[in-house]
């Protein structure tokens, strides 16, 4: 009878341990991407337009620099300069495993602007150097024809940082690289920003 419920224990602790360890191995690649872009916090560097739509004129031609400017400990504000708009910031929250990825667009008054704040989180634990956000409720709220976006940042310590955009459905694709070995002059504060 004892034999039988040491049997029994050590079937259930063993479960339990796999199961910990799965859970463990899910959460590694969020944890990982976190880690690692905490620690390009207050760094700024310059980017390359890799792909946008043909009649895009917002991109083009601009100098497009991302700036690592405030990171609190599940929180992380990038502004993304293009040319002289100063406009976007994308914000990055965690929340144990799943991280959260907005849009917060502002008008050079600080004031937000009537399309701003949309995004998505992750649905899975994702990978070490990539992360993706499927397009949220509120995203389909603000801005109707993004419903089918999903977001991804590949980051490549050391290497590079690529923001991407795909809309589902349509030829839409829009993808930004960072070269991360090469720091760039810190940028003012983007519009809203009081420092």
């Amino acid at each position: 009878m004892t034999l039988k419920f040491l049997f029994i224990g050590l079937v259930v602790v063993l479960t339990f341990n796999q199961s910990a360890f799965a859970q463990t191995k899910a959460n590694a690649g969020s944890l990982i991407f976190w880690t690692e872009l905490r620690k390009l916090c207050g760094k700024a560097y310059a980017g390359t337009l890799v792909s946008a739509p043909e009649n895009d004129v917002d991109f083009k031609g601009k100098e497009l620099v991302m700036h690592v400017r405030a990171c609190e400990k599940n929180q992380v504000r990038i502004p993304f300069f293009v040319g002289a708009d100063k406009s976007r910031t994308w914000v990055l929250t965690k929340k144990n495993d799943r991280l959260l990825l907005k849009h917060d667009h502002r008008h050079e008054d600080g004031t937000p602007d009537k399309t701003t704040m949309y995004g998505g989180w992750t649905t899975s634990g994702g990978a070490a150097t990539r992360q993706v956000f499927p397009a949220d409720q509120q995203t389909v709220d603000v801005l109707p024809a993004a419903a089918s976006n999903v977001w991804w940042i590949e980051l490549v310590p050391g290497e590079s940082f690529t923001y991407n955009l795909r809309r589902m459905g349509t030829e839409r694709f829009f993808s930004i690289k960072f070269d991360l070995t090469k720091e760039v002059k810190t940028p003012e504060a983007p519009w809203g920003w009081k420092n």
